[in-house]
């Protein structure tokens, strides 16, 4: 566990006095650094009157106060923390102000070594410095010994649901296997259940909303609601997803890129009853975080779809009627970008990985 010393505390308080230029299609835009001395930090997510949470994989579940002060939340998980997997994303819940609950997806041991993807729901105290009443809610069935793919971006539907992205864990055929949820988008309720209007109750899993992806790792509504993943490909075909009721977008049959070793995949990039992706990126830029932007401080951007680069160290914003890469957003401080979000100001906030950093963008 991370020992927070007053030396931690002003590290927070003085890093938002660094910042940096970066130039865009919008005109300059300023990079302001937030919260730095990170440790592979993975989600984070706004609360009421300034304070953030952000998870680090290793475990940490770390709240910034509005004065910069840092907070070590004790949350009660052991998330299995190997390969891919730990403590993942977060997010507060629509109505925090009044219920203060906060979802957590992380990696669950579940069987001798193994592990899935898991939900829990926790109650920040008033001191901020612990996650009361936590229960995990929903976990897949039974994972599997390796440590890849467990996806796990969290969002809530406009009706109060919460959808779960879960990767294929490794195990590419379960993606097309409606008997466990490994490749798929979950649905459920609050307290866990599957929403009777799910597509495959008696028919599979019964959380299941959509299948046969590979690993998303970002996932975000749009304007209008609609929910939305960014997938990893293989070598190649990397996706953008607009995830509908009970579609298949048939990995591994179909995919647009090849295995690592070079060799095809599945049946080509077509199938019918199969989705065809929104976007594709070929090479990989290994994509994670997604954010649907309002154009609060941009109005110029509004709808358009940003998404953060592992591979490439940059963030992509995804524009127009036929889904396109139109810029890459990069400077130093975007190395290997882990999530992207918009915050409450309009701003763009972003998690780089390398930079062990969270960072504000506003227009310069």
């Amino acid at each position: 566990m991370r020992v927070l010393t007053a030396f931690a505390f002003l590290i927070s308080s003085l890093s938002a006095a660094m910042a940096a230029d970066w130039q865009s299609s919008a005109g300059p835009l300023r990079v302001e650094a937030v919260l730095t001395g990170l440790d592979e930090p993975w989600g984070f997510t706004f609360l009421p009157d300034g304070e953030i949470l952000v998870t680090e994989r290793g475990g940490d579940l770390l709240l910034r106060r509005a004065s910069g002060d840092l907070t070590q939340v004790r949350h009660g998980l052991s998330p299995v923390v190997r390969g891919q997997g730990g403590l993942l994303d977060v997010v507060a819940a629509r109505d925090f102000a009044e219920t203060r609950e906060v979802f957590l997806s992380f990696s669950k041991q579940q069987w001798l070594r193994g592990s899935g993807t898991a939900l829990a729901v926790g109650r920040l105290s008033e001191n901020g410095r612990e996650l009361e009443d936590m229960r995990v809610i929903f976990e897949i069935a039974r994972g599997s010994r390796g440590g890849r793919h467990f996806g796990s971006r969290v969002v809530e539907a406009p009706d109060g649901t919460l959808y779960l992205t879960v990767g294929d864990r490794g195990d590419r055929p379960s993606a097309q296997d409606l008997s466990n949820e490994n490749g798929s988008v979950v649905r459920v309720n609050r307290d866990g259940s599957a929403p009777a209007d799910n597509p495959f109750i008696g028919q599979g899993q019964p959380a299941i909303w959509s299948y046969g992806h590979r690993n998303p790792q970002g996932a975000a509504l749009d304007l209008e609601g609609n929910l939305w993943v960014v997938e990893h490909g293989a070598a190649g075909g990397d996706e953008v997803n607009r995830v509908r009721r009970g579609a298949n977008y048939g990995w591994p049959v179909i995919a647009y890129g090849r295995h690592y070793s070079g060799e095809v995949i599945g049946e080509g990039t077509a199938k019918p009853g199969m989705e065809q992706p929104a976007h594709y990126w070929d090479p990989s830029i290994a994509p994670s975080g997604m954010m649907v932007y309002s154009g609060a401080l941009w109005p110029e951007w509004r709808g358009d779809i940003f998404v953060g680069s592992l591979k490439f160290d940059y963030i992509s914003r995804i524009s127009g009627a036929k889904l396109t890469e139109i810029e890459q957003l990069q400077g130093p401080e975007s190395g290997r970008v882990r999530d992207v979000r918009e915050g409450p100001d309009g701003a763009i906030w972003f998690l780089s990985v390398h930079e062990g950093a969270l960072y504000r963008v506003t227009p310069g």
